[in-house]
């Protein structure tokens, strides 16, 4: 075979060139086309639903006087959503009858989770979905009745970002590895809260959050007489707490709608005395009381016990960190559900 000519080589050299040339100008272009995916902002419905705030906050105003317990629970609803499948309201879906996979809500560690957040968020999907049919997310409404709340109790207010889609999936048997337990060592709440991309300032600023609000007697029953197998109550216990849990919850045999209050100074206020407590060894749950027994979490704890104003500012933002969690946009990852309750 003869050897091919300079000038064809020349040639050759050309086309390849040109042709690279092209593909990245094709490649740029691309770039240039697709656009990242619009980032949630406080603004978002500013234009389709500018009166969503007021139509949201007249529901969670009412909600507040006349069902106190709304508050909290509905902040730990917004929590328990977040943690499972990002902040998408797939807590907010029924179980279909007859239906093999429960969904998320019907879920071991869902079903202590008061009805009257239930209900203040379809309250408040129902007003909207009159002024603005079709355009907010139950995940949206979500997050600004927690907001809300925290405010309506003595907390911050904070400017809520939105935008976020309703999630596609909700599934019982995602939630059990999601959710942290009331014995979680800090150790492995550390674990799951890094998993979501939280920090551990997140993991104790957050916590803050059981400054209202109450628990079963399940979730601590094991403090009070068997703490960590030792056939003894836990000795980071206050004793006068102690004596006055075990009074309404016995070992066994009690009363499984008897509820305790996280912060017992102030538990139908949100402000920083939760953290003041658990100095004091008045922390409600075992992973509450473990904050300041860990010396990588102890130093905020004691911070965050002093001043109020850091406390509040450090929820603000660890607030706004937790609600963009696996957020969906769009049609392809996500939906606008009609009713909360169900898939559109």
């Amino acid at each position: 075979m003869p050897a091919p000519s300079s000038s064809s080589s020349v040639c050759t050299f050309l086309l390849i060139f040109l042709l690279a040339v092209r593909a990245s100008n094709c490649a740029a272009k691309a770039t240039k086309n697709t656009r990242p995916p619009r980032q949630l902002s406080v603004d978002y419905y500013a234009k389709k639903c500018p009166q969503l705030e007021q139509i949201v906050g007249s529901v969670t105003s009412q909600q507040f006087k006349e069902a106190p317990v709304s508050g909290p629970a509905t902040i730990r609803l917004f929590f328990h959503d977040c943690f499972v499948e990002g902040c998408d309201a797939s807590i907010l879906i029924s179980t279909n009858p007859g239906s093999k996979e429960l969904a998320e809500k019907d879920a071991e560690d869902n079903k202590d989770l008061r009805v009257e957040a239930f209900q203040t968020i379809n309250m408040a999907k129902e007003l909207v979905e009159r002024k603005c049919p079709g355009i907010v997310s139950c995940a949206d409404i979500l997050a600004v009745a927690a907001r809300d709340f925290v405010h309506l109790a003595g907390g911050p207010y904070y400017q809520v970002k939105k935008g976020r889609w309703d999630g596609k999936i909700s599934m019982a048997s995602r939630v059990q590895y999601n959710i942290p337990r009331a014995n979680f060592t800090i150790d492995l709440l550390l674990k799951l809260f890094n998993s979501k991309g939280l920090t551990l300032e997140d993991l104790v600023v957050l916590s803050g959050a059981h400054t209202f609000g109450f628990a079963h007697c399940k979730q601590f029953v094991g403090r009070l007489y068997n703490y960590r197998g030792t056939k003894q109550p836990d000795p980071d216990m206050d004793p006068r707490l102690l004596k006055a849990l075990q009074m309404s919850c016995p070992q066994f045999g009690g009363n499984s709608d008897i509820i305790a209050p996280f912060d017992v100074t102030t538990p139908f206020m949100f402000d920083h005395a939760y953290y003041g407590n658990l100095e004091a060894k008045l922390g409600l749950l075992a992973s509450d009381q473990a904050l300041v027994l860990d010396p990588r979490t102890k130093p905020l704890v004691q911070q965050l016990g002093k001043d109020k104003q850091k406390f509040f500012q450090a929820f603000s933002v660890a607030m706004e960190k937790m609600g963009s969690i696996g957020v969906k946009r769009g049609r392809r990852h996500g939906e606008k559900r009609r009713y909360c309750s169900m898939h559109t």
